[in-house]
């Protein structure tokens, strides 16, 4: 019997040890050894970090490539699929180099319930990934569609971004907005093992606000935390909030992209490029095992 993605992160979690998702989001002006040929160098960067990774022995608990990135590489009016063609690569290198590591697609789907379907196809049977991002604004119809066995849905809910707090923060009912979604995405996950919410490490007591949410409702809501790193979020205060909950932390995947895959580009890329991008994420295992 196929697992269902709540026990697909505890079981990533036995294994690696690791809290953190290590977002993909692709910067060719920062990738070292540039050809020219973008396929050719974004397997070569990714290649050769997951190869140190597995020398190492230092592992992430999750994958998240976002979609837009990879996408903006091509040009399909000249018949250009470089960025496509090297997100299907590095799919192709996490499930042959780290089986048993759920990928995360970052895609920010959510229209009307046909649409949503094609976008649940793409998400999971096109790219054969384990979770994708979901927005709620468009309501049930528009995210039941991505309530497929034994894969994980991550609803927007409190997000990271500066701007979130526009529409986020406004009051609905006597509440905020995001505290008003959170009841609903419990709703929603007491219809689908693995439903869980997007919640930003850069506004630390409205993450243990809604982390209390969650936990006091007796569901279980895997939660994706980004902001750590380049946007100011701290991981140790994201895990000191989420104890001070008594969160159920292996279903937690704090997340850092440019942060561990590109932490020269505000300077020159090192020699040792791999090396020091496999010692920013053993640094952030640390940093959140503390």
């Amino acid at each position: 019997m196929e697992q269902d993605y709540c026990q697909l992160l505890r079981a990533s979690h036995e294994q690696t040890g690791s809290l953190v998702c290590m977002g993909l989001d692709p910067i060719v002006e920062y990738l070292p050894e540039q050809t020219g040929m973008v396929r050719t160098d974004l397997n070569r960067f990714y290649s050769t970090v997951f190869r140190q990774m597995k020398l190492k022995g230092v592992f992430p608990g999750a994958f998240k490539p976002n979609i837009g990135y990879f996408a903006a590489l091509d040009k399909p009016r000249e018949e250009d699929f470089s960025g496509s063609q090297s997100l299907a690569d590095l799919l192709e290198l996490l499930e042959e180099l780290m089986p048993g590591i759920p990928v995360i697609l970052d895609a920010k789907r959510g229209d009307i319930a046909r649409s949503s379907r094609n976008y649940a196809v793409e998400a999971f049977d096109a790219w054969g990934c384990d979770a994708v991002t979901v927005s709620p604004y468009m309501g049930s119809d528009s995210v039941t569609p991505f309530m497929v066995a034994s894969k994980g849905i991550y609803v927007l809910n409190r997000t990271s971004n500066p701007g979130g707090r526009d529409l986020q923060n406004l009051s609905v009912g006597g509440e905020d907005l995001y505290r008003a979604v959170a009841g609903t995405i419990i709703g929603w996950a007491k219809q689908h093992s693995g439903l869980g919410a997007v919640v930003g490490a850069t506004s630390p007591d409205e993450l243990e606000d809604v982390a209390r949410i969650y936990a006091d409702s007796g569901v279980s809501v895997p939660l994706l935390i980004p902001g750590v790193g380049s946007q100011g979020g701290s991981a140790s205060e994201v895990m000191a909030r989420l104890r001070a909950v008594s969160y159920d932390l292996p279903l937690v995947r704090i997340n850092s992209s440019s942060g561990i895959t590109h932490p020269w580009k505000d300077g020159s890329i090192p020699e040792e490029w791999a090396e020091v991008v496999v010692g920013r994420l053993q640094q952030l295992n640390q940093e959140i095992d503390a």
